[in-house]
This record gives structure tokens, sequence and C-alpha cells, in this order.
């Protein structure tokens, strides 16, 4: 990777409070929606037993996290530059030690993550799904968290329960929203009205942003099938369209970015906050 300019790179996650809402797909193409628009990405596949990132893009590497913390290999060595213009941190796959993170390890990668510090301008972590611990330390770290949901009834019911555990426990008050396989617009200012006012009733102080919304395309079945991100087999697609509408506004968020923000701090407020309940 290329040494970048001094600024530091904005730490995003892209969460969800349950499975098969499209968030690693989501992921993947904004990583591509972004590095279209000269950024430098990495993506963090932080689902960290149940690799997916590697799987979406038709991909193999012969590195995983699990090499970084159990082989003594390099961050650098770790990092697997994809054909579509962003590199990915990939994770194991059904590797039981990998569900959570000892103190030891996260300071291992802490010091690793000093060779991205000058070298990108995103670190995107696709977290797994759900409220489980190693999902609540990556998004309590980030500087910011997509939350993505659909118009299912349980997708909502399962958001709302990820924004009241990190709202309750770890102060995590902001959440930017993206509603995925929308029928239209319409049906997705409709969920997220229903969530918003959930935490406007049960939770003082919660911040809502609603960011976009994904319609259902058939070109994103499409794309998974054939493995391929969908922006990049179809980029005029609606779904496609919509992704590099979200990616656009990302970019916004860098004037939110301060030392909060960087990579490292992110690694040490996962130390400390494991500390901190130990």
């Amino acid at each position: 990777m290329n040494d970048a300019p001094n600024r530091l790179p904005l730490v995003f996650t892209v969460t969800s409070g349950k499975g098969g809402v499209g968030k690693t797909n989501i992921s993947v193409n904004l990583a591509l929606s972004l590095s279209r628009m000269g950024r430098r990405v990495v993506l963090l596949d932080a689902d960290l037993g149940l690799a997916n990132v590697d799987v979406l893009l038709g991909l193999a590497p012969d590195l995983n996290i699990f090499h970084l913390f159990h082989k003594g290999v390099s961050l650098k060595q770790v990092l697997y530059k994809t054909p579509f213009g962003f590199h990915i941190l990939p994770a194991s796959s059904g590797v039981a030690e990998m569900l959570s993170l000892s103190t030891g390890q996260k300071l291992d990668l802490l010091e690793a993550m000093d060779y991205l510090e000058d070298r990108i301008d995103y670190l995107i972590v696709d977290t797994g799904a759900g409220i489980g611990d190693n999902v609540l330390y990556f998004n309590m770290a980030a500087r910011e968290r997509l939350l993505v949901l659909t118009t299912e009834p349980t997708s909502l019911t399962d958001a709302y329960a990820l924004v009241k555990v990190m709202h309750l426990n770890h102060a995590v008050n902001r959440f930017r929203v993206v509603v995925n396989m929308a029928p239209s617009e319409k049906a997705a200012k409709q969920v997220f009205s229903k969530l918003y006012a959930a935490c406007d009733h049960f939770l003082d102080g919660i911040s809502l942003d609603f960011v976009d919304y994904i319609p259902h395309d058939a070109a994103v079945r499409q794309a998974v099938i054939r493995q391929v991100p969908f922006c990049h087999m179809a980029p005029e697609a609606p779904a496609s369209l919509k992704v590099a509408d979200v990616a656009r506004k990302i970019t916004g968020w860098d004037s939110d970015a301060h030392l909060d923000g960087n990579i490292k701090f992110f690694w040490k407020k996962l130390l400390f906050q494991e500390q901190s309940v130990a």
C-alpha cells in the first residue's frame, strides 16, 4: 500500500442486529465504491469465526487474522489486495479460538495496526450480527456505526436490541441507518420511523440518522452467485447507484473525525473496554 498524506483514517462499522440483512454485501460494495472515489480502503472481516468477505469476493487468501495471532505473521502479510481497488483483512472460518479476542491478542493487533495508520483513509469493520461480545466491542470502539436493517419485523426488533445494549452498556448514542432490500423508499422510511420512535420513547439521548435505503435488486443475488461485488458486475443497477450515494455521504463524515476516529484509538478503546468490565 502507498503511504498516505498526514490525515487520520476514519474507522466505521457496518453492523446489524440479526443475520441475513445483507450487511457484509453492503460492506464489500461500500469498500469498492469508496476506492473508486480515490480513497484508500481496508475492509476488516470482524465476523472472526465465520468469515464471509472473501467468499463474497470469490477470493481464497492464504493468510488471515488467525495467522496474525497464532502463526507470527505480520499485518502486512495478512493484508490482501483485491482486484477491486481495496484491501481486506480476512477472518478465519470455523475457528473457535477467534470468536473471543483476549486482551493480549487485542494488544498484538493494536501494535500491528501501526502499519496502517498513515496508509489508508477508511477502515471498514464488517462486524458479526447480533449482540455478542466481539460485535459490541467493535461497535463501541469505532467512530461511526452504520446500522443495517430490512423492513422485516424481526430485523427491526433486533436492530433496536443492538442499539439498546450499546446505549445502556457502552454509552454509545449515535447510529447511522441504512435500510437494505427495501421494496420502496416509503417502506424504508417507515421502518426507520418505527426504530426512531422506539428509541425516542425508551432510550434517552439516542441519535439516529437515516442515511439512505438500498432497493431490492435482482442484480444483487446474481452478483452473490458469481462472487463479485454487485457494484462491479452491474454498476448502473439501482442497488449499485444507491450504494454509491451512501459512499459519497460517508466521505462527508470526515469533518466529524477527530483523534478518536483513528485506528490506534479504535483498538485502545477495545482494550480499555475489556479491562473495565473484567
